[in-house]
């Protein structure tokens, strides 16, 4: 019988596009696939280390499997590995260590391990990490998330990312289209561009954001490509423009503000001020019509007085954006903000995450209302819930319709008839 593999992923989705793509090889290998709820001879933990939250959760999956398969190979790859290599290898039933290098290889160091056998560690000095291991995931036939970059320069002073991923590097734009093209040849309509610092790209080949995106427009194929997060400050004229100037490129950006308040960024060390985010999303919405905005806001950093929050607020309800992502404030070790003293009590960062998340619920509401009758194309999911299909338009919006199988990873011309009790778009096909 073929030996049995299960994957546990935590944490963005770049990790759930570098998951995908280690999945492959041991696919490649002659594995079986399994859940990690199934009992299987390897474990393979791909670990975020954004919060404490997830630092716990990889902790807990250990226990977990060490418990379900207890001669399992367990190996714990990622943000939690790099950042904190001793702390994992010391927790009962782990066997590989990898952190920030060596990912590409993971099939090849299990292969020379048995379970008694000492725990493996491979980490690294992240300054000297230049190697990037290329991505894409394949879980789902309709979209896949492709990695274009890694790593990150801004040093932020709350976030470990630069301490895990490294210096910001990437892959140059012909091996992305390759890429691109062996998604496209498996029945993929749209890719996500993915990476820590995704409108970095260029940095480590000399080229730029906007000629990988041209260069992707190009692919024979691709009909649609959205852009995971993007700083405020290369949110650039010349991208806008050329989102409002294709067909391709959807309008739907998502662009982080962190903080309303200036004196917070500079806390943060953030490469823009509150006037930049606003003309930035200002410019977006003047030149694409109906454009989706995600936003991320952190709630709570030290030193946050309530003028500092309320300017958050009424900028983000000011600015009309579509959604917020909202993240209390969470301490990370070796980060200059964590030495800070001035703390924010957990209560009062509880009542501003639950304002924060009742704007976003108005302004996701009022985006719904606002593009109710307008017709748009839309690519149906394969998933299937109460005789329900599921699927996005452009812009981001959620819509259901009767379960067609002919209609799944179609784009489908519709009208936004009216919003139904789950929240989602009802619609009416249109020819």
């Amino acid at each position: 019988m073929n030996k049995r593999v299960a994957f546990f992923t935590l944490g963005c989705k770049l990790n759930f596009s570098e998951t995908s793509t280690i999945a492959r090889q041991f696919a490649e290998l002659g594995f079986n696939r399994v859940q990690p709820t199934d009992e299987a001879d390897i474990y393979i933990i791909n670990t975020c280390s954004v919060t404490e939250h997830a630092d716990k959760k990889c902790r807990q999956a250990i226990r977990k499997f060490a418990t379900q398969s207890p001669q399992a190979l367990i190996a714990v790859v990622g943000c939690y590995a790099q950042l904190k290599p001793d702390e994992v290898a010391s927790i009962e039933g782990v066997d590989l260590v990898m952190g920030a290098s060596g990912k590409d290889s993971i099939p090849l160091y299990l292969s020379k391990l048995e379970k008694k056998s000492n725990v493996k560690v491979f980490s690294c000095d992240i300054d000297s990490v230049s190697d990037f291991f290329p991505a894409y995931s394949s879980a789902d036939r309709t979209r896949s998330f492709l990695k274009v970059q890694d790593g990150c320069d801004y040093h932020c002073t709350y976030c470990t990312i630069p301490l895990a991923r490294g210096k910001s590097r990437n892959i140059p734009i012909e091996k992305v289209l390759e890429q691109a093209r062996l998604i496209v040849q498996s029945g993929v309509k749209e890719i996500i561009l993915t990476g820590v610092n995704t409108g970095d790209f260029g940095r480590t080949t000399g080229e730029k954001f906007v000629d990988l995106l041209k260069a992707l427009e190009q692919v024979e194929g691709l009909h649609r490509i959205r852009v995971s997060s993007v700083e405020p400050n290369l949110v650039t004229d010349e991208v806008i423009s050329l989102f409002a100037n294709s067909s391709t490129l959807l309008p739907h950006f998502h662009i982080p503000l962190q903080s309303g308040s200036n004196r917070i960024l500079a806390l943060m060390k953030r490469r823009y001020n509150r006037e930049l985010f606003a003309n930035r999303v200002t410019e977006v919405k003047k030149a694409i019509p109906n454009v989706f905005i995600g936003v991320d806001v952190i709630v709570g950093f030290p030193g946050e007085t309530n003028d500092d929050f309320m300017d958050s607020y009424n900028l983000l309800k000011k600015l009309e954006v579509s959604f917020l992502h909202v993240f209390p404030y969470s301490p990370r070790p070796n980060t200059p903000a964590a030495e800070i003293t001035e703390k924010v009590s957990q209560k009062i960062v509880n009542e501003r995450v639950k304002l924060l998340m009742q704007l976003s619920e108005t302004l996701h509401a009022n985006f719904y209302k606002k593009n109710l009758g307008n017709t748009d194309g839309v690519l149906f999911e394969s998933s299937r819930k109460n005789n329900l299909m599921f699927g996005f338009t452009r812009n981001y919006i959620k819509v259901e319709f009767p379960y067609s199988k002919q209609m799944v990873n179609s784009i489908v011309g519709v009208k936004l008839n009216e919003i139904a009790p789950s929240g989602n778009f009802s619609v009416i096909l249109i020819d």
